[in-house]
């Protein structure tokens, strides 16, 4: 009897000792955080993976998430400036970015932080709404209106020690009974400021063709005066250079013959090409003092 439990005493204490090893080790993966609690209150948070140690029976172990994760709210009316009514459809992207802070206030408990989320996430989406026209709602919806949505909440969350990463909308559209009114009367105003547009582009159109006219008008005129001022100069050149012809004795007759020609050609007209001149006429006498006289 004795020797049969001499036996089990080390089978005993194998088993005991492995307990405490099992009791003992904490294994933290890489998509993980774990908390260590000693009556109830933190007594460390092992963020690295890996093994650790702890205290056996006397401190417990409770896990939370270290990954992106993502909550779906649910569907919202929401009122625009206009008192229009929207249906909104969203998703959440987030992440526990403080353990600690997680853990002390909401319990480290998914549930409670998907609370928080829904509220303040559906408050800001209606205050950002609410700001804007129906119009305005619509043409946001590439993107403007979750960007405006992130900063409205702004840290708002970090208090719960989590951190928001993004807010998007599956879906954000006029109830269906007036979906269509709302986009015929959208396309009459885009077909009102396209006209606009359009008729200011015509105007200044307009506004361009007569400023160009004035240009050309402006130019023609000047291109005028300086052709005048040229034939000017080029006409007091001629009778500058006439003059000191007439004052060269030896150019004077010449000068003289040629102005009579001149004046003799204009008289001509029509197929009759006699000149008739008296004796005492310029040209005559450019003839005589030549030495063509009337008996030679």
């Amino acid at each position: 009897m004795k020797r049969k439990f001499g036996r089990l005493i080390p089978i005993c204490i194998v088993v005991v000792l492995l307990v405490l090893a099992n009791a003992s080790v904490v294994v933290t993966y890489p998509n993980e955080y774990t908390i260590i609690k000693q009556f109830g209150k933190i007594e460390s948070i092992r963020e690295t993976p890996g093994l650790s140690l702890k205290l056996p029976f006397i401190q417990t172990v409770e896990k939370i998430q270290n990954e992106m994760l993502l909550y779906d709210l649910a569907v919202s009316d929401v009122m625009t400036k206009d008192k229009k009514s929207m249906i909104a459809d969203c998703f959440v992207l987030w992440e526990i970015e403080d353990p600690y802070k997680y853990t002390q206030t909401l319990s480290a408990q998914k549930s409670n932080a998907e609370f928080r989320i829904d509220t303040i996430v559906y408050n800001s989406l209606k205050n950002v709404i609410s700001s804007l026209s129906q119009e305005e709602v619509i043409s946001g919806r590439d993107g403007a209106l979750t960007k405006a949505i992130m900063e409205n909440i702004g840290g708002t969350l970090e208090q719960y020690g989590i951190r928001l990463l993004a807010v998007e909308t599956k879906s954000l559209d006029l109830p269906d009974e007036n979906k269509n009114a709302v986009y015929e009367r959208m396309i009459s105003e885009r077909n009102n400021i396209a006209a606009t547009y359009q008729a200011e582009g015509q105007e200044e159109a307009k506004q361009i063709a007569n400023k160009t006219t004035a240009e050309i008008i402006v130019m023609q005129s000047q291109a005028d005066a300086q052709a005048a001022e040229i034939i000017a100069k080029g006409e007091a050149e001629y009778m500058r250079i006439l003059s000191e012809a007439y004052n060269d004795p030896e150019k004077a007759d010449f000068y003289l013959f040629l102005r009579s020609l001149d004046a003799a050609k204009a008289t001509m007209t029509g197929g009759d090409k006699t000149l008739i001149v008296d004796e005492t006429s310029p040209i005559a006498q450019i003839f005589y003092s030549s030495g063509y006289s009337s008996g030679q």
